[in-house]
């Protein structure tokens, strides 16, 4: 049932001309080079320094990125902007 449900997801994303971020709750991450990211639609921050910061993602992933003098310079409900020198983005299925 959940499959049908992400696929039904998917063809109103196309039919629609909506972006498939919003209709999939996926995460929106925009990256200014090495510098600066820009995350959207998460849920929460797992962990932070100034190497590492982890995000909860609302289909119940992660986002790790990696990196030296992070900084979080803006932090929303569902937003956050990083600056730093990232070196590593990924993402974590659910149970990494």
């Amino acid at each position: 049932m959940r499959k049908l449900h992400q696929k039904l997801k998917r063809w109103a994303a196309g039919v629609l001309d909506i972006p498939q971020d919003v209709i999939l709750d996926m995460p929106r991450i925009t990256m200014i080079g090495p510098l600066q990211m820009y995350v959207e639609n998460h849920q929460g921050v797992l962990l932070f320094n100034h190497n590492e910061l982890r995000l909860l993602l609302s289909n119940k992933g992660q986002l790790l990125v990696r990196g030296e003098k992070l900084v979080i310079r803006q932090i929303l409900p569902e937003e956050i902007l990083l600056e730093g020198h990232i070196r590593h983005v990924q993402y974590l299925e659910p149970g990494q």
